[in-house]
């Protein structure tokens, strides 16, 4: 079974029932399913900024458990720093620990947002075309 490392942006689509998410399963259906520590950051953030309830926020810690978690790394580092090093369009710090956790693994990232990662070498992205 393939890897994918899995955007913020698609979690909020499954984990919100979105009228897109059935289109990302079928990406990632015989998939495993990663996510970066960075997505699981911006994820925590949410019930901070919108004053969930425990109800939704344990829901949201549900949802999480759900993927495999991908930790920091050293390694991990020096990709971010090459990818915010890089010339060209900028890339948000954010999405950019994403894209170095995929390129890591040497996996594909799953996004709605597939411009948000154009021009990096060697990461494959998938989306669904709209």
């Amino acid at each position: 079974m393939s890897w994918v490392v899995v955007d913020t942006s698609v979690v909020s689509y499954i984990l919100k029932k979105h009228s897109l998410a059935s289109a990302y399963w079928q990406i990632l259906k015989d998939r495993s399913l990663a996510i970066s520590f960075m997505t699981v950051a911006e994820l925590y953030r949410w019930p901070l900024q919108r004053h969930w309830n425990d109800r939704r926020t344990l829901q949201l810690q549900q949802h999480i458990r759900g993927y495999t978690l991908l930790r920091h790394t050293i390694s991990m580092s020096r990709e971010w720093a090459k990818i915010k090093c890089r010339r060209g369009r900028p890339i948000s710090d954010a999405d950019a620990w994403i894209a170095a956790t995929a390129l890591l693994y040497g996996i594909p990232v799953v996004t709605h947002n597939p411009r948000h990662f154009l021009n990096i070498d060697g990461l494959e992205v998938l989306t669904v075309n709209t």
